[in-house]
């Protein structure tokens, strides 16, 4: 899907291909799809008024409630590393301000996106809403043990560090499917690819990463855990 109303101005999808360029294709990301995704959903909708001018910085900006919108990089380096098919159902846990969704949106056929905060969950909903992503579903909850009841997933995607990989989503993936999620400590994680085949799970290193933390059932406990 593409937005369907509430086109940004001229100066902002200069910035935004400017943004792709200098971020995303000189540092790898090869994908064209992805690249024409992150040029074409209007990152300035998703961040604060009062950093409107540093919407497509190289680095993540505050969204309130201790949570971030992660650098453009980070969001097309997790969706490349997807490799999703436009036919495929993508689970989404963390949606924070709603962005990365709409990006997962232009590249499958559904995205459901899970956000902790009711507060984040409702803003993101009316910025999906109005920009006419109609493929985009945000619930509100612990998005730690996955989304059973619209199981199984093509993909899934955890934009939040986890100790180990939630066995819910394990479960909820198809066979073929693609986990992209961030392990680690608190203060460091590994952004891993993870292949189901055969029912298990095989493993890729795709770089060192900071994310804030997946907290929930199947994730960080508490914020002092």
């Amino acid at each position: 899907m593409t937005p369907q109303q509430n086109y940004p101005p001229a100066d902002a999808s200069a910035a935004r291909k400017r943004m792709v360029q200098q971020q995303l294709v000189s540092r790898g990301i090869r994908d064209e799809r992805v690249l024409e995704a992150m040029a074409g959903v209007p990152r300035e909708r998703f961040v604060p008024p009062q950093l409107l001018d540093s919407a497509w910085d190289d680095n993540p900006l505050p969204i309130g409630h201790s949570q971030t919108i992660s650098q453009p990089y980070t969001v097309a380096r997790m969706c490349e590393a997807l490799q999703l098919t436009d036919s495929e159902t993508v689970l989404e846990i963390g949606a924070g301000s709603g962005y990365s969704a709409c990006v997962l949106a232009c590249l499958a056929r559904q995205v459901h996106t899970v956000e902790r905060i009711p507060e984040l969950a409702c803003d993101a909903q009316a910025r999906v809403a109005q920009l006419g992503y109609t493929n985009v579903c945000i619930h509100t909850g612990d998005g730690s043990p996955g989304l059973p009841e619209e199981a199984p997933f093509g993909a899934i995607v955890i934009a939040a560090g986890a100790p180990s990989v939630p066995p819910s989503c394990v479960d909820q993936l198809a066979e073929g499917g693609r986990l992209v999620l961030p392990v680690g400590s608190r203060a460091h994680q590994q952004l891993c690819r993870y292949t189901k085949i055969g029912g298990r799970l095989q493993e890729e290193q795709l770089g060192a990463y900071v994310f804030v933390p997946l907290l929930g059932k199947e994730g960080w406990a508490t914020p002092d855990s």
